[in-house]
């Protein structure tokens, strides 16, 4: 499965970012292989919409759930619509996240 995380850095060990459609990148890591890859965030750079471009930067993606911090209503929406579940980040980097995230430890937010 491919799950996006909100990240300032363009590796595992780099902090996710608490903010979800400013975010500079997000980090598509397959669950199964725990290969990533980086996806530069071009939303974050809009004047409005943010949010609603970074969601369908992701559903085009194909992921499957959203770990992040911080969704706009509007975000949150698009993200509902296509049936993306949104998980609460925790402090700290990309890598804790994910592992806390197959743990079913993580908080749903959607």
């Amino acid at each position: 499965m491919k799950i996006a995380i909100t990240s300032d850095g363009k590796t595992l060990s780099s902090k996710v970012d608490d903010r979800f459609g400013r975010a500079p990148y997000f980090i598509i890591v397959d669950t199964d292989t725990l290969g990533y890859k980086v996806i530069d965030n071009i939303a974050a750079s809009q004047t409005s919409g943010a949010g609603t471009k970074a969601a369908e930067i992701l559903i085009n993606e194909g992921v499957k759930a959203l770990i992040s911090s911080n969704l706009g209503s509007n975000a949150r929406e698009v993200l509902k619509a296509a049936n993306i579940p949104v998980y609460k980040a925790v402090a700290g980097d990309v890598r804790n996240n994910v592992e806390i995230f197959l743990k079913n430890r993580l908080e749903r937010e959607i």
